[in-house]
């Protein structure tokens, strides 16, 4: 049953947006799993190679933002909130600033676009704990996932084809195109639509311009390396096709709806790395972040909420 709402909280995973933050935040990230410290220490160096921060927060402020606005102008008066799961402003913080400001019922988008535990139903999960942790109660429904959005297909397909123009005319057709998601535990995967969700993904953005050589594989393995993550690894994707004589790849993290580390280190170093040994051209179109078309995507779901 649907209930009308008065605002809309935009549940995030939040990163560090100084190097004095990277520890801290990994602390964060790492409470209560088990994840030894060599691996931590890792991650950190990893953001420190992109510039001490992440963009992750920027950017989904500006989503809020863009969102916020587009709804302004047509017609609907609705707060947007920000809430994340690992850094400033935590869930807690906004819930307590939602119950402050007199919101009752709240529609809620969880920023992923593919489900599985790790990026759907933890993040709800998550929002329980912080009503419980600061006693504000709030009814909230939760927009579907956006994966298979006209307009999120729009709008990365959109930011590939700005890629494609910086090939040759004569290598276009052949340029292969990657899709990447962050890998998952394969018993994860196979309880959830996480796979058939990004699948479906690929294959509409891809058919959206047109272009039918793709792929779709898998980044930012984490875990034991003994335990079944989904594969393959872009990596190794990378170096398979440089060996089959591919010369451009157009790789585009289209399980990401903003860049952070995993697409500005796992994909801007580590994958430019490995194709650069492998004699490819790797071209990374972005992520929507706030690309005009997925604002819009967002907008109309929340419309579509407003008509019930």
């Amino acid at each position: 049953m649907s209930v009308k709402f008065d605002s809309i909280i935009m549940i995030a995973y939040g990163g560090p947006e100084k190097p004095d933050d990277i520890r801290p935040y990994l602390k964060n990230v790492a409470s209560g799993r088990p994840i030894p410290p060599e691996r931590v220490e890792e991650v950190a160096h990893h953001y420190e190679l992109i510039g001490g921060r992440s963009p992750i927060n920027e950017l989904t402020f500006k989503q809020a933002k863009g969102l916020e606005d587009f709804l302004k102008k047509r017609g609907h008066e609705l707060p947007v909130f920000v809430g994340m799961r690992n850094w400033h402003p935590f869930l807690s913080d906004t819930i307590r600033k939602m119950g402050e400001n007199g919101v009752r019922w709240a529609l809620g988008i969880i920023m992923a676009t593919h489900q599985c535990d790790a990026s759907w139903e933890r993040y709800q999960r998550d929002v329980d704990e912080a009503m419980k942790e600061t006693g504000v109660k709030l009814e909230i429904q939760y927009t579907p996932s956006l994966f298979d959005h006209p307009l999120f297909i729009e709008a990365s397909a959109d930011l590939i084809l700005e890629k494609f123009k910086e090939i040759p005319e004569t290598e276009r057709e052949n340029t292969f195109l990657v899709f990447t998601a962050h890998s998952i535990p394969i018993p994860m995967a196979e309880e959830s639509p996480y796979v058939k969700q990004l699948e479906t993904s690929c294959r509409l953005i891809a058919g959206r311009i047109g272009h039918k050589l793709w792929t779709l594989c898998y980044q930012s393995r984490s875990g034991r390396p003994t335990d079944p993550w989904l594969e393959p690894d872009v990596c190794e994707v990378i170096r398979k096709l440089g060996a089959d004589g591919v010369r451009y790849i157009v790789i585009q993290p289209v399980g990401f709806l903003c860049d952070h580390v995993e697409v500005l280190f796992d994909i801007g170093i580590e994958a430019a790395e490995a194709a650069e040994k492998a004699g490819v051209h790797l071209i990374r179109a972005e992520t929507v972040n706030d690309h005009p078309k997925f604002i819009q995507a967002m907008a109309d779901v929340v419309e579509r909420h407003l008509k019930d």
